[in-house]
């Protein structure tokens, strides 16, 4: 899907912590969300384009999307995600 070296030198644009590609599971949870028109990205825009994947920001607080396999790395595209725990 992504490139190995590519995924290495991928940074946050607002914070440069280091992305890690989304696990298959939150992908879907996330196209499921999109599909029932109930998520908004950071710029406040309802997403009503599925992903195919996703880079997670370090701290785990924003998905930035993966379409056409190509990394979405604006801010205000970042997919905002619930705290760890909660679903």
């Amino acid at each position: 899907m992504i490139d190995r070296e590519l995924l290495e030198i991928l940074a946050c644009p607002e914070t440069k912590e280091p992305v890690a590609l989304a696990e298959s599971e939150l992908v879907d949870r996330i196209n499921t969300a999109i599909a029932a028109g109930q998520m908004k990205n950071r710029g406040g825009d309802q997403v009503t384009e599925a992903i195919d994947g996703g880079l997670v920001r370090g701290d785990g607080r924003y998905l930035y999307p993966i379409r056409d396999e190509i990394p979405i790395m604006l801010i205000e595209e970042a997919i905002p995600l619930p705290p760890p725990g909660d679903t």
